[in-house]
């Protein structure tokens, strides 16, 4: 018959190097962890990424302003200090890259008038580039000198004037000439109203 001390040291038993789960050894499950631990930081890392990429993209999308979601481009100009009057009405809509004042605007079609003794013809898209009391690469906007057509490539106010340069010459006009929209077709002498003041030349 075995003694007491002998059955006592029957049954006790090494402890098992296992975490009592799947009886894997703690050291295999370390190393699983960890792998785990690296997947979920590069899993963070990528979502970082696609927030990122996704700001950037919605930053570039509202630096393009759609003049049904925002101001009209009548409010747009005045925001730049320049009058409503430098576009006939009629715009049905403009995009604006507010960070670079690059800019379109759009017509159903071309709009022709005469302002005191010029033509104006604007085509259906007038694109430029815009800042505070300056327009600048103008394109689509033409008047008609003598009996040739000349593209009007900046506009520029200095105080109460705004200069039309055509590159080998300017004109200037009182601000508040163009306190109005013109009509395309009869401009500003649609109805009883009469324009007053000349122009002043220069080269």
């Amino acid at each position: 018959m075995a003694s007491p001390s002998a059955l006592n040291q029957e049954t006790i038993k090494e402890p098992s190097i296992t975490s009592g789960f799947n009886n894997l050894p703690i050291e295999q499950l370390d190393k699983t962890k960890g792998r785990r631990d690296r997947t979920k930081d590069m899993d963070s890392a990528t979502s970082r990424r696609l927030i990122s990429l996704a700001a950037t993209f919605c930053l570039i999308l509202m630096n393009l302003v759609p003049a049904a979601n925002s101001q009209t481009a009548y409010e747009v100009l005045e925001g730049y200090n320049f009058p409503v009057g430098l576009l006939p009405k009629g715009v049905r809509g403009y995009e604006l890259d507010a960070t670079t004042g690059q800019f379109s605007a759009y017509f159903n079609d071309s709009c022709s008038f005469r302002q005191a003794s010029y033509q104006l013809n604007y085509k259906p898209i007038i694109k430029g580039y815009i800042s505070n009391d300056k327009i600048a690469s103008l394109e689509g906007i033409s008047v008609k000198v003598m009996f040739m057509w000349m593209d009007i490539k900046e506009i520029i106010r200095s105080g109460e004037t705004l200069d039309f340069s055509v590159g080998v010459a300017k004109t200037g006009f009182p601000v508040n000439y163009f306190e109005d929209s013109p009509q395309c077709g009869c401009g500003l002498n649609c109805g009883s109203r009469k324009l007053g003041t000349k122009p002043s030349s220069s080269s």
